[in-house]
């Protein structure tokens, strides 16, 4: 049985890419002002208020600059990831601080399979707006079928939009296809999450 006088102990697991790591660390930095115990588990250095604990792409020696290609980084990471990851949580599981809850990425769904691995509650974190996130949810769900066709699209709760105002990887069909698998592939278990998060105001967007 946990003991109520330690605090809640949540492990925050950002993707490591540009506009993904700064809204988990701030959400981090969140937590540990609310009395939690935040640890951002990724592959860099962080501030001192944070716990930092790192784990493995698969490219210890540069990271994405190492891979030759988006395809075989996004290969090795998502075979290397989720043992690092999961050897992290039983790492910290052997200390006064076990894990009680993870904080992931969208970008990672396969850190979903790993708290449940170890019986710890989930959270789905999405870094990018709800409009952006629904554009790729269509497309998952097929409802947006690609290649496009015509100028312009429609979808649900928001104004018919012009094919250049939709993220470049859906609006240039085959532009970096690794990339584009993996931002659709965030919905492949998000009902499955304890809890999902979004990283934006709800008044910005209250429809969508």
């Amino acid at each position: 049985m946990q003991n109520k006088a330690k605090k809640p102990h949540v492990l925050i697991f950002p993707f490591p890419g540009q506009g993904h790591i700064n809204p988990m660390l701030q959400f981090a930095k969140h937590l540990h002002s609310k009395g939690v115990k935040a640890t951002l588990s990724s592959f860099f250095n962080s501030s001192a208020s944070i716990d930092l604990c790192t784990i493995s792409d698969g490219f210890d020696e540069g990271g994405f600059e190492q891979a030759d290609t988006p395809d075989a980084y996004l290969s090795t990471f998502w075979n290397v990831g989720p043992k690092s990851l999961a050897a992290l949580i039983k790492k910290l599981g052997h200390t006064a601080h076990p894990v009680d809850a993870l904080v992931y990425d969208t970008m990672l769904p396969w850190a979903l399979d790993v708290a449940k691995q170890f019986g710890i509650s989930s959270a789905a974190f999405f870094t990018q707006s709800c409009v952006v996130n629904s554009v790729y949810y269509h497309v998952y769900k097929g409802h947006l079928q690609l290649p496009l066709r015509g100028s312009h699209v429609s979808l649900p709760a928001m104004p018919p939009l012009h094919v250049s105002e939709l993220p470049s990887f859906v609006a240039i069909y085959g532009l970096h296809r690794a990339w584009l698998d993996v931002l659709v592939d965030q919905f492949s278990n998000i009902d499955e999450a304890d809890w999902v998060f979004f990283n934006h105001f709800y008044e910005f967007e209250p429809e969508v």
